[in-house]
């Protein structure tokens, strides 16, 4: 068996593809070190296990902002005892599961073709709550409508096209001070792990409450009051216990035995116990969403075509003018710091991260997939897409190429067809995934400056703010500010006192300059200004 992988491994490695991706043992002078075909097809599989639930999280939260469905019921703004508005919400719904499976597929292979990167991209967690519940608000009822929120994410992602092709997007990501982009992997370590305890995507191991922001759960979610699990439940929920036994330890066990596709197998084995119904742990409980969820299941092969015309952009922004650019800004500066911080932090991961002009290949094409996904995504009706941090799941299974995200895509594709089974992976199979995935990214701690506190504690204030506000672009903004108020200060006190007064430890301060290798201008826009005729963007940054 070692022998046929092995071959299978040299010969594609030999080929066009193996060029193409720089695969161990394809020639290529800069060939990316252990990149094995099918380690590459394992890794894109464990990605798309770990973020599947993005298919069905993400349309149950795009339904909740009502979508084109039109609410008549003058005394009840959010219609939720009308029944055509509730047959309109469940229509939407598998429309919104079409649309996010599609659109993940094809951002995501985009990104493994064009910029050659183990990173997969969908609709993403927290901008799609915060369009469907503060822009659009739950069945319409925010500021704006749902067809002008649309509008405002299609113009995002073409101003994000024009940032990436000037160079804008690479240039932050490279002046960001260097201990903040560590303390940025191990935030969204902690935020995976974060993600991985909840009940919405994890294994329901925490919640929150009203006398302390996060308590200890683990109770089933009927037995909540009020959100919060009563004393005598606590950790007591089979589905718990099943996801930290046959999906975390067991997993961590394989792994440290260097077992391939453990992660793969610590998702399925948990699925597979959850399926059957009649048990503690099933999927599929007797209630009235149960049997919906389960008769979906046993079609396990159907496609579901969008029925619903949902991106019908509207540009008369007139009266709404202010709330539709405080919803475009905002989408923008969430987005640019989210993405931007993700794709550097999964490239560190990846071990792409050039360490003299700190960037990674394909950059620039990389942001441009990412900005033209999230116009193309408002196209579907969507949210806007960006980079998935558990794309380190995949990353950790030794994803190095775009392999990895392309066989992501196609399993996104596959799962159009293939809706009911891959939209009943549990949230208990992949939760203690995430966790690990955590762990791993966790480690690039000790390369953090903790000598300086100009540098170790707006690390700090990155890698705690961003699990704890569920928010990677506000640890980012957090740790950025304080060290820019850190660091201005101690300089304008030795300059005020010509160099009398001096930090004493100033000696262990990182260098830092907003000057970067290569230029702020992208290689081909400087090619471009020297009239060169060979101008267009490179698949690979050269600096």
């Amino acid at each position: 068996m070692v022998g046929f992988t092995t071959r299978i491994n040299d010969a594609v490695a030999d080929s066009f593809v193996g060029r193409r991706f720089r695969l161990q043992g394809s020639g290529h002078p800069r060939t990316r070190e252990n990149a094995r075909f099918l380690t590459e097809i394992r890794a894109g599989l464990a990605t798309f296990f770990a973020m599947a639930y993005i298919v069905s999280v993400n349309a149950t939260i795009m339904t909740d902002s009502g979508g084109p469905c039109v609410c008549t019921d003058a005394k009840d703004p959010t219609c939720e005892a009308d029944l055509d508005y509730s047959l309109c919400l469940q229509a939407i719904h598998r429309d919104f599961i079409t649309g996010s499976a599609a659109i993940a597929a094809l951002s995501s292979f985009c990104m493994g073709l064009f910029a050659n990167m183990p990173i997969a991209l969908a609709p993403g967690m927290g901008l799609n709550a915060y369009f469907a519940y503060t822009v659009v608000g739950f069945h319409g009822t925010g500021p704006i409508s749902y067809n002008m929120a649309l509008t405002a994410v299609f113009v995002e992602g073409l101003i994000f096209v024009a940032l990436s092709l000037l160079g804008m997007r690479q240039w932050l990501a490279r002046v960001i001070p260097t201990s903040i982009k560590l303390a940025s992997s191990v935030g969204i370590g902690l935020y995976l792990t974060l993600i991985g305890m909840t009940y919405s995507a994890g294994i329901g191991i925490i919640t929150g409450s009203h006398t302390t922001p996060i308590e200890l759960a683990g109770c089933r979610l009927e037995e909540q009051v009020d959100g919060v699990c009563p004393s005598s439940t606590k950790m007591r929920n089979p589905t718990m216990w099943l996801g930290i036994f046959c999906g975390g330890f067991l997993t961590a066990v394989l792994l440290a035995y260097k077992v391939k596709g453990a992660i793969i197998v610590g998702i399925l084995l948990v699925s597979v116990i959850s399926w059957p119904r009649s048990t503690p742990v099933t999927y599929f409980p007797h209630t009235a969403a149960g049997d919906d969820n389960f008769d979906f299941f046993k079609k396990v092969v159907t496609f579901h075509p969008i029925t619903h015309t949902l991106a019908v952009q509207n540009w008369d922004i007139g009266d709404v003018s202010g709330q539709f650019w405080l919803a475009l800004v905002t989408f923008l500066y969430v987005d640019i710091m989210d993405c931007t911080g993700t794709l550097y932090s999964m490239a560190r991961f990846a071990g792409a991260i050039d360490p003299v002009t700190q960037d990674f290949e394909g950059s620039s094409v990389a942001y441009m997939v990412d900005a033209f996904g999230i116009s193309i995504g408002s196209l579907f009706g969507l949210s806007p897409v960006t980079a998935f941090v558990e794309s380190g799941a995949g990353i950790s299974e030794g994803g190095k190429t775009g392999i990895t995200a392309m066989v992501t895509g196609i399993c996104f594709f596959i799962s159009i067809f293939f809706a009911p089974i891959f939209a009943s992976i549990p949230s208990w199979a992949t939760g203690c995934t995430l966790i690990i995935v955590g762990a791993m990214m966790a480690s690039v701690a000790r390369s953090i400056n903790w000598k300086y506190i100009g540098d170790s504690l707006p690390a700090f204030i990155t890698l705690a703010v961003m699990p704890f506000t569920y928010s990677i672009a506000y640890g980012l903004i957090g740790g950025i500010f304080s060290y820019s108020i850190v660091n201005t200060t101690v300089w304008l006190i030795e300059v005020i006192s010509f160099g009398r007064i001096e930090a004493p430890d100033k000696e262990f301060k990182e260098v830092w300059t907003y000057k970067v290798q290569g230029g702020f201008l992208p290689s081909w826009v400087v090619r471009a200004a020297k009239g060169s005729v060979g101008f267009q963007p490179s698949l690979n940054l050269q600096c």
